[in-house]
């Protein structure tokens, strides 16, 4: 048989030839009969929609239907339900970001690798709302620097009351964010300065291995506080930057005392206090871990995706910016149940909150003339909302060089009733064109989970911004905006 057989003629056999049934006419005439009821039946279809389509009134509800379903899908509100029925983000590219980070390196030389200096405040601030942790981690962060430490950086846990998904959507029993999500700089892990040679921020994950617990030194904060329970700030820091500079131990676990309410390492009875946290502020504001600190990517997208929403659509100013940043206000309107809390803070009697405080800016509070005071202040009406923005207008614009214009209103707000909607309409009156509130903003899921952060960073970009003087939102964009070198005129409380 010769090698290439599969390419050798066959010789005839009649034998070994399939048999060829003849053609079944009946069949034939079967199917054509079919094809051509098909044919039929498509074209009667075909003739119906189209003189269906024909008439005007058919023609003008498919443009309605279509342009509501297109409508439906732009809306903020229709977006949020589809956002909330997804569920929660995995974020499965930052946590893989956060877990190949570089430092995250065994053979790194000191201060980090295997041999190098961390130290992780297990004591942090959890399950709480995202801004009194926020006041923390940029505080033990600073102090781990201050101590040639890296600081280990954690996942936001949230209060399960503030997440924007039901239990039933949940991917853990306590919701987390990983902190890239929400800022970005050395504090999660980025770069310090070129010529600074202080260790990077690692992650929890990574701490556990590089400090395995057998190797870990436990310095419980009843070995600190007491010591320094009512200095001022800048004592407090000290304390603590001595003990974690000294201990000779690479690995250092800070845990809260359990007799102690309040646990963690700057707790909430220091940023309460006027006399205690103003002493911290030059410090911190000097510092690397607030001058290097940014604003996330994520939160980024979400500010450069609605800019377009604030841009102004009154009538043309004299003089103008093209930035539309420029031409904004935004005020933090806390609503809902804050009206109780106001009227707990003024039974307690309480001064303002965190860097509210600072002497140097023009709005202050004084404590003991009564809860009506508090609650004018805290929860205020429309006519004191009114009465403050055209106040914070007016001076700002008096001082401003290129003099310039405030037509643009941003409502950082979490009310959902006609309050906001007569607000609205007063300050309509008062030359406020265009009037924009959280709820208008355009978000994805990841942007929606980050959204108080994307509220933020619209308020610290904006021209002026008039805030509560209790709440650590408020706060944290003061620093922000101080730290982004606004005038302090620029920034006002009720």
């Amino acid at each position: 048989m010769p090698s290439n057989w599969s390419y050798q003629r066959l010789e005839a056999d009649a034998s070994n030839s399939p048999t060829v049934k003849p053609y079944n006419s009946d069949r034939q005439r079967t199917r054509r009969r079919a094809i051509i009821i098909c044919g039929s039946i498509t074209l009667l279809l075909i003739i119906i929609f189209g003189s269906l389509l024909a008439h005007p009134k058919t023609r003008k509800r498919a443009k309605d239907i279509y342009q509501e379903s297109f409508r439906e899908k732009l809306t903020p509100e229709s977006n949020l339900r589809h956002v909330i029925e997804m569920g929660p983000p995995h974020y499965n590219s930052i946590h893989e970001y956060e877990r190949n980070l570089p430092q995250h390196n065994l053979s790194l030389p000191f201060p980090e690798g295997k041999d190098g200096r961390y130290v992780w405040f297990a004591n942090q601030i959890k399950l709480l709302g995202w801004n009194n942790c926020f006041n923390e981690v940029l505080m033990n962060a600073h102090l781990a620097y201050a101590s040639n430490r890296a600081y280990v950086f954690q996942d936001y846990w949230w209060a399960t009351e503030h997440y924007r998904w039901p239990k039933d959507k949940f991917l853990d029993d306590y919701p987390r964010t990983p902190l890239n999500a929400i800022i970005a700089g050395p504090t999660a892990g980025g770069l310090w300065e070129a010529e600074d040679t202080a260790p990077r921020s690692i992650s929890e994950e990574w701490f556990k291995v590089v400090c395995p617990e057998s190797e870990r030194r436990i310095i419980n904060t009843r070995e600190v506080k007491p010591l320094v329970a009512t200095a001022p700030g800048g004592e407090v820091f000290h304390a603590w930057q001595k003990k974690l500079s000294e201990a000779p131990e690479k690995c250092i676990e800070v845990r809260g005392a359990e007799e102690d309410s309040y646990s963690q390492t700057f707790d909430l009875i220091l940023w309460g206090n006027i006399t205690r946290l103003t002493s911290l502020w030059d410090i911190f504001i000097k510092s690397p871990t607030s001058r290097l600190l940014e604003t996330s990517p994520l939160v980024r997208s979400a500010v450069d995706r609605n800019e377009y929403i604030f841009l102004p659509h009154g009538p043309r100013p004299p003089t103008s910016s093209p930035n539309p940043w420029d031409r904004l206000m935004a005020i933090h309107l806390r609503r809902g149940d804050y009206e109780r809390h106001c009227a707990g803070l003024g039974y307690m009697n309480a001064t303002w909150y965190g860097w509210n405080q600072l002497e140097f800016l023009p709005d202050k509070f004084e404590a003991g003339n009564g809860i009506e005071e508090h609650m004018r202040h805290c929860w205020p009406t429309i006519d004191d909302i009114v009465l403050k923005v055209r106040e914070a207008r007016s001076e700002f614009l008096r001082l401003r060089a290129d003099g310039g214009t405030l037509d643009v209103m941003h409502l950082l707000t979490n009310d959902q009733t006609e309050f906001i909607d007569k607000l609205a309409d007063a300050l309509r009156r008062e030359g406020w064109f265009t009037i924009r509130t959280t709820k208008d903003l355009l978000l994805d899921q990841e942007q929606t989970d980050v959204s108080m952060a994307v509220d933020m960073d619209i308020a610290r970009k904006a021209a002026v911004f008039v805030g509560n003087g209790w709440s650590s939102f408020t706060s944290n964009i003061v620093h922000r905006r101080l730290k982004d070198g606004k005038d302090p005129i620029s920034t006002r409380f009720f």
